[in-house]
């Protein structure tokens, strides 16, 4: 009788932090709080890249991405990203869509330019560079293939 009753208060402990660490995980995940202006930027193509995913800039966290949408008159994907406020970021500032590594996601990288000019909240980054498929990319290494027809 003994060994259930250690049985059964041990299974309660193993209950109790499991929900600990369940708890963190979502009051974690959901960083929507963040101080910041928030920015968009229009690309061809978007392969991979989701909704919190990181905004980096010189390998630093500087933001998130906060929604991608669809624009239904230029069929262009529409990234909205929320860059912290401590970070002025020029006009002709870059952004790209790398992969994070070789079995992580993907992120968005922005590269500054040399313009004195500031890109304001709400603004657009102009300069993007689309996401690279990783299939197409082995493809086109295993085939020889130069993409001209």
């Amino acid at each position: 009788m003994g060994r259930n009753i250690v049985e059964t208060i041990v299974g309660a402990v193993v209950l109790v932090v499991a929900g600990v660490f369940v708890f963190y995980a979502f009051a974690k995940s959901d960083q929507s709080t963040s101080s910041g202006y928030e920015l968009t930027a229009r690309f061809g193509r978007v392969d991979g890249l989701k909704r919190g995913a990181d905004v980096t800039l010189s390998g630093v966290k500087v933001g998130s991405i906060t929604g991608i949408d669809l624009d239904s008159k230029t069929y262009q994907a529409v990234v909205h990203l929320v860059v912290s406020s401590s970070v002025q970021l020029p006009d002709d500032t870059n952004a790209k869509i790398i992969s994070e590594s070789l079995l992580g996601g993907m992120v968005l990288v922005l590269e500054p330019g040399a313009d004195t000019k500031t890109l304001k909240p709400g603004g657009e980054i102009t300069n993007t560079q689309d996401a690279i498929s990783l299939t197409e990319l082995i493809a086109k290494f295993m085939f020889g293939g130069t993409g001209k027809k």
